[in-house]
């Protein structure tokens, strides 16, 4: 393939965007290159301005579940914003998607719509503090729940609890207040609770999909559960990524669990920028304007969103096979390109969780971030340069999700199995 147009816009880039990028995993650093800049995306493809095409498996990220220029989603976009923007006003589309998600949860009495991922866990957080009265929170190690000062830690030496600032400009008396615990590991969590007295919540991806796709275990959603109502702390499900692409009810579709807030991000506006929070009667009326906990945006709930994502609820709903399908598609990639590593000699792990899926280039089962770091990042990198030039993107890191999408097909991935046989068969050499 030929990338000169995007080797030079990104020159071009570079001298005004830091990085030459508007997000840090778009600059290719992990697999060694630079990143191909797209003109647009049609069906399953995104098209380069250097005119070569990829089928796409990162979806923006995520929340494109009908693929690029769904024609319903589109029409909603379109015929929002011929009556406007936004308003920074209620608008009725707002009750109506309110009411569609809420139905689907018996976690969710009501919600509240924020401009993105980010901004719902920030203010989920805030708003599990404000009821809590209590100012500690446990994360898990490669859990990403965005990039609020108090999210954006790491682990401290040795066997101390409480995490440091991963970050420069992060105070570290904010991030004093972030208890790291291991993903999968109990133990772990119940150290958090005897080391403080005040944890207002426990905030998880339960299916995690920013260290590469690992689910957590039913057991430990059940411990953590017991653990949070023992302590009188509540228990957040960060459902960005797996709500609505694990299945119509995110991972609360999978498993028994049932967290006291949720969050979910730019899936639930059809791609377009939005996010939101929600979770019981009682907590979310502790939110402003009901309750004293503030929280606010200009562009929270803006009409075009809602617009777009209501239409793309509604398709979701409609198809009771939708998700059996995605998850068919999902399983044979993991499992032929699982074939076609092991006929030479390398070991994949791999999983799948309705339309997400992901592999690692690693001997050993992946259950945590450490197990996840021990990945042959070299091989990833190559895999994923070689699968680029042959027309498949993927994220651009071994620590990412892919996702499949409703306009994708069996020919197609079977097209990349065959694609991805050449490639082992050179990495092993």
């Amino acid at each position: 393939m030929n990338h000169i147009k995007s080797e030079n816009a990104y020159k071009e880039a570079f001298k005004v965007i830091p990085g030459g990028v508007n997000s840090p995993v778009r600059a290719f650093s992990a697999v060694k290159g630079e990143p191909v800049f797209i003109k647009k995306g049609e069906g399953a493809y995104l098209y380069d301005i250097d005119g070569n095409r990829y089928l796409d498996f990162v979806q923006s990220w995520g929340p494109l579940i009908f693929g690029h220029g769904d024609k319903y989603i589109e029409n909603a976009v379109i015929n929002a914003v011929k009556n406007g923007l936004s308003f920074g006003a209620p608008t009725i589309v707002e009750t109506y998607l309110a009411s569609e998600i809420c139905s689907l949860f018996s976690s969710i009495d009501k919600i509240r719509f924020v401009s993105s991922g980010t901004e719902a866990v920030m203010s989920a957080i805030r708003l599990a503090r404000g009821y809590t009265g209590r100012d500690d929170i446990v994360k898990f190690e490669g859990c990403y729940h965005g990039h609020s000062d108090s999210l954006l830690v790491e682990a401290g030496s040795g066997a101390v609890t409480f995490g440091n600032p991963s970050s420069p400009g992060v105070p570290a008396d904010l991030t004093k207040h972030t208890l790291l615990a291991k993903y999968n590991d109990i133990e772990s969590v119940e150290k958090c609770f005897a080391d403080s007295k005040d944890i207002a919540c426990i905030i998880i991806e339960p299916i995690a999909g920013n260290m590469g796709l690992i689910p957590a275990t039913n057991k430990f959603l059940e411990e953590l559960r017991e653990l949070c109502d023992k302590n009188g702390a509540l228990l957040i499900f960060d459902e960005v990524m797996s709500g609505f692409r694990a299945s119509l009810k995110g991972a609360q579709g999978l498993c028994e669990v049932k967290p006291d807030l949720v969050t979910f991000g730019k899936v639930i506006g059809g791609g377009m920028p939005v996010g939101a929070f929600g979770g019981k009667l009682d907590i979310m009326q502790k939110l402003s304007p009901e309750g004293p906990v503030y929280q606010a945006g200009t562009l929270s709930g803006n009409p075009v969103a809602m617009s777009a994502g209501l239409v793309s609820l509604r398709e979701l709903k409609a198809d009771k096979l939708l998700y059996g399908k995605l998850e068919f598609l999902a399983k044979k990639l993991v499992d032929g390109l699982q074939n076609n590593a092991s006929s030479c000699g390398i070991t994949l792990q791999t999983a799948t969780r309705g339309s997400m899926f992901g592999f690692f280039f690693n001997d050993n089962p992946v259950n945590n971030f450490d197990d996840a770091k021990k990945s042959n990042l070299e091989m990833f990198a190559t895999f994923h340069q070689k699968m680029l030039e042959k027309g498949f993107y993927f994220g651009c890191s071994q620590f990412e999700t892919g996702f499949i999408s409703t306009v994708m097909t069996e020919e197609m991935i079977d097209d990349l199995i065959k694609a991805s046989s050449g490639i082992f068969r050179g990495l092993a050499k």
